[in-house]
């Protein structure tokens, strides 16, 4: 019986085009500001969450926090790999376009040739382009998918920001939003664009990784304390760390974000609500005459419900796939002080959105369900 009644209740929906209209747009709007705001705050965790896997250090100026004013000596490296526990000491220089947190950053890191897939995370490939024409062309980059796409470049193309212009050699897939986001250059073809001294000058920091995940601490330490007194002072942390540091400003952000997104649930709770109750007022003399046909309370009540997961599942199901598709296809990112945060387009966001929005639109009707289901007969007519 119950799901004989579902092509009566899309019915009793459909009767009301302009109410349900609004409700189901309301609902997607609120679903849309909830699922985004989810979206960053799981950019954020992804990019600042340590993993027992992490063995990688950033070695960066003591007291500096954008990478204009982060210089050390490149000669540091040769010192930081006769550390214990440290397999390799890769200098990095970083040029970006704006230092404060932006949507549209372009972000340049220099490293030396043969030392890339150091600075690499794994799982990285080449998607387009060639990494031998990179490593022979001096003003060549490698560009990050996500990079690429924002700004519709490609391969063979000249690409020019912050007083930079490279060639684009290749296009760069990885998992990490790290290297999906930057370009990759030949860290003496940046040193000297930049006019810092050429090959030998200063660099923006070193990417250090560690033979023992465990030791990341102590290493840290050792490092510091290898140059505290020399005249640029180091600040080393692991690269995640390194990253809620630089980006601590994003991290606020999305922290206020989330009571929006929370706000939006409740939006959602009370539009569904309040279409049932409207809806409730204008039936009473239907559910008289469903009643005088045979159906319980119950049953009335349970159409009650449905009509509420169905306002829910079609307002929420267009709010998530639209904050979801505009993630996925925009492929936003966050970036401050030279490093990224994207805006998740995990698929589970589908899940979580589409079942929150169901589960409030039940929730929304159950109320309504139990005083209809209790109503009498003859005091739905006296009530007409």
């Amino acid at each position: 019986m119950m799901l004989r009644t579902i092509p009566l209740v899309l019915k009793q929906i459909t009767r009301s085009p302009i109410r349900s209209g609004l409700t189901v747009g309301g609902i997607a709007i609120a679903m849309f500001l909830f699922c985004f705001v989810e979206a960053m705050r799981d950019g954020v965790g992804e990019a600042t969450n340590a993993s027992a896997e992490d063995a990688t250090l950033i070695v960066y100026r003591q007291n500096r926090y954008c990478p204009f004013t982060s210089k050390l000596p490149q000669y540091y490296g040769d010192r930081i790999e006769e550390i214990e526990g440290v397999t390799s000491a890769v200098p990095v220089q970083i040029t970006v376009t704006n230092c404060r947190a932006s949507l549209d950053v372009v972000t340049f890191r220099g490293v030396p040739v043969g030392e890339l897939e150091d600075v690499l995370e794994p799982g990285w490939r080449i998607a387009d382009g060639s990494l031998a024409e990179w490593r022979t062309r001096g003003d060549g980059a490698l560009i990050g998918e996500a990079m690429a796409n924002r700004r519709g470049i490609g391969v063979g193309d000249r690409f020019s920001a912050a007083g930079i212009t490279v060639y684009v050699a290749a296009i760069l897939e990885s998992d990490a939003a790290q290297d999906r986001n930057v370009s990759y250059v030949q860290l003496p073809f940046l040193q000297e664009t930049l006019k810092t001294g050429g090959t030998g000058g200063v660099v923006t920091q070193f990417s250090v990784r560690v033979d023992d995940p465990l030791v990341m601490e102590e290493v840290a330490r050792a490092i510091d304390s290898e140059f505290r007194y020399d005249e640029h002072p180091t600040s080393t942390s692991s690269e995640k760390a390194f990253v809620g540091r630089a980006a601590r400003d994003i991290i606020e952000i999305v922290g206020f974000a989330t009571w929006l997104g929370w706000g939006a649930l409740v939006t959602v709770f009370a539009l569904v609500a309040n279409a049932i109750v409207l809806a409730m007022r204008d039936r009473i003399r239907d559910h008289a005459v469903l009643q005088t046909l045979g159906f319980t309370g119950g049953l009335i009540g349970f159409m009650v419900v449905f009509e509420g997961a169905v306002l829910g599942i079609v307002g929420g199901g267009i709010g998530t796939l639209a904050a979801w598709g505009i993630a996925r296809v925009g492929h936003f990112s966050m970036t401050m002080g030279g490093t990224n945060i994207e805006i998740s387009s995990n698929p589970m966001l589908l899940v979580l959105g589409i079942a929150l929005a169901v589960a409030l639109g039940i929730l929304a009707g159950v109320v309504p369900a139990w005083r209809v289901s209790r109503r009498e007969i003859a005091h739905s007519f006296r009530t007409v």
